[in-house]
């Protein structure tokens, strides 16, 4: 029985002071604005999702500051529905990629009364809320109150947030996700880039009442530091229908829960990112260091390609002692494009951690399928409620530990019960057309959202049970072996843009990023360590299982067996951009 080394919390350690509790933060920020006398206007701009009933009542306590909340010169929530709906849609699911700003958000004449109302006021000023930063466009003292995607997602599903400008909070989940996802958090994250370098504290209220507070140098230091040394992002872990129990021993988790069905392991916009400060952690989205440090971190020709988006997803899906995930598939190209606003899609594939013995995974059509017969048997089980027979439509290949299967988008998959499935994706998180879903309900008792209609236009209906054999199922060659090390290729397939090798190593075994970032996972031994020949970095240990990154400005590097794998055999599944074949 293996013992679980599984870090749940990782972090880069950085020099500094962190104020923590309220106290110590409205001391610090009263002392930073004193300087700037009676002209103080300070303002605080917020991510969507920070709880405003905890920081307006903490910061309206300032003493002697006129306090201005910017809620109070947004557009009506009507109003505000009207607007975004096009983009948001009646839609369970999904929505269309927006562009809009602050500016459409709040209303001229009132931000003009206050800009006025800042002019006359006799003493410091404190600007409070979404847009301040926009409000206020070279306030004295610039803080800004930042919120990862995990805890939105956790606020909104105990319904205690809204989106912007509107009062949503009531919403189910999903609803109030897609929102952020389409458009909250794109307004968000534009305003955020352009003030990165100019914020003076950061605020960490990830926590409910237990507030931390950082420079803006300090969060700058910590964000060079890390994209210029491997890491690991927070790992979050969540129940599912089909959920297994492998994540709970592997991964330390709670053995009380039900299931666990998925870990996003490494998904920069979802996940957090910690900093050690003062002995302390500080959190924020990993996001941040995409947006601060981009050509360090993805290296100039993935910058190129795909700007300030992180392009490679690992996370885990467990069916050991589970169920079948929703048969389902992902959105071709062009059709990404033209019904979300995507620029790219979510080419994936099943790298297999661990297997039960029969497991499987469902993969690709079986030859002489008729497209019309398999969408109105679909639509039979979806109206009727009845059973689809996927096993007459779709291939089920016996998968076991390591096998890698490769998912191109518009291929037909699911994985099977008894797998532990390291899936290497595209980043586009939520665009999962599901086909079929065993009759099962949803977490929240209702029946989990079907979309026959958009999987219907982007099946790959010539994907059938010779070419998936061909090209989709353990495509795996040696390409290099030295001492006491092999390197394989295992993909992904050629119409997929991101390139997959293992190491099998008992000794040392180099890598290079080749100037693209690479995630990888150590899929075999217990430990590793990461280390740097010119001493660039200090050493990094990685236990099995954990995903890391290793930035492209870290340039060459070593992987060796640590600790208890040491004269053990281990292995690594690495991934990265593929420019050249």
């Amino acid at each position: 029985m293996r013992t679980s080394n599984y870090d749940k919390f990782p972090y880069t350690p950085v020099a500094g002071t962190m104020c923590s509790g309220w106290p110590e933060i409205l001391g610090r920020l009263a002392e930073a604005m004193q300087p700037h006398g009676q002209n103080c206007v300070a303002a605080v701009e917020c991510y969507q999702g920070v709880l405003h009933t905890e920081l307006a009542a903490q910061l309206r306590t300032l003493p002697g500051v006129t306090f201005i909340n910017t809620n109070d010169l947004f557009k009506p929530a009507e109003e505000t529905e009207r607007m975004t709906h096009p983009w948001v849609t009646d839609d369970r699911l999904f929505g269309r990629r927006a562009s809009f700003s602050y500016a459409d958000f709040l209303c001229p004449e009132r931000v003009e009364a206050c800009r006025q109302q800042i002019e006359q006021a006799r003493g410091p000023v404190l600007v409070y809320g979404h847009g301040a930063a926009e409000v206020v466009s070279r306030p004295s003292i610039l803080v800004y109150a930042d919120m990862p995607r995990w805890e939105i997602q956790q606020r909104e599903r105990r319904h205690i947030i809204d989106g912007l400008g509107v009062r949503n909070r009531e919403e189910m989940p999903s609803k109030q996700y897609k929102r952020g996802y389409f458009v909250d958090w794109i307004v968000c994250d534009n305003l955020k880039k352009r003030l990165m370098e100019r914020v003076d504290f950061w605020l960490d209220t990830t926590i409910e009442g237990h507030p931390k507070m950082i420079s803006g140098a300090t969060m700058l230091q910590g964000l060079a530091l890390t994209a210029r040394r491997p890491f690991r992002v927070v790992p979050f872990f969540d129940p599912a229908p089909w959920g297994g129990q492998w994540m709970k021993r592997v991964c330390g988790l709670d053995p009380a829960q039900q299931n666990y069905g998925w870990c996003f392991d490494c998904v920069p916009e979802e996940n957090s990112l910690m900093l050690q400060v003062d002995g302390q952690l500080f959190e924020m989205p990993a996001n941040n260091l995409v947006f601060s440090q981009t050509r360090a971190l993805l290296g100039g020709s993935v910058e190129a390609r795909f700007g300030q988006d992180f392009p490679i997803r690992f996370d885990f899906l467990d069916t050991i002692g589970g169920g079948n995930l929703s048969l389902q598939v992902h959105p071709t190209t062009q059709y990404i494009r033209d019904t979300f606003g995507i620029w790219y899609t979510q080419d994936e594939s099943y790298y297999l951690l661990d297997a039960e013995d029969g497991a499987t995974v469902f993969l690709g059509l079986k030859d002489g399928v008729d497209s019309s017969e398999m969408i109105s048997a679909l639509e039979e089980a979806q109206n009727t409620g009845g059973e689809f027979d996927v096993k007459r439509y779709v291939n089920q290949w016996p998968a076991k530990k390591h096998d890698h299967f490769l998912i191109p988008a518009g291929t037909i998959h699911c994985s099977g019960a008894g797998a532990m499935v390291l899936e290497i994706s595209a980043t586009p998180s939520i665009f999962t057309f599901k086909l079929y879903d065993w009759g099962r309900l949803g977490l929240d008792g209702l029946p989990r959202p079907i979309n026959i209609g958009h999987g219907a236009h982007v099946i790959q209906w010539e994907r059938n049970t010779g070419f998936t054999r061909k090209n989709l199922v353990n495509h795996v060659e040696t390409v290099a072996r030295g001492d006491g090390w092999k390197e394989e290729r295992t993909g992904l397939h050629e119409n997929e843009f991101i390139e997959t090798r293992r190491h099998w190593f008992t000794k040392p075994v180099e890598h290079h990023t080749c100037g693209g970032v690479n995630v990888l996972n150590l899929v075999e031994g217990d430990e590793a360590v990461v280390e740097s020949q010119s001493g660039a970095f200090e050493p990094f240990v990685v236990h099995y299982a954990e995903t890391f990154i290793v930035p492209a400005a870290v340039g060459r590097y070593t992987i060796r067996p640590y600790g208890r794998s040491e004269g053990r055999q281990c292995g690594t599944i690495k991934a990265y951009v593929r420019f050249r074949q």
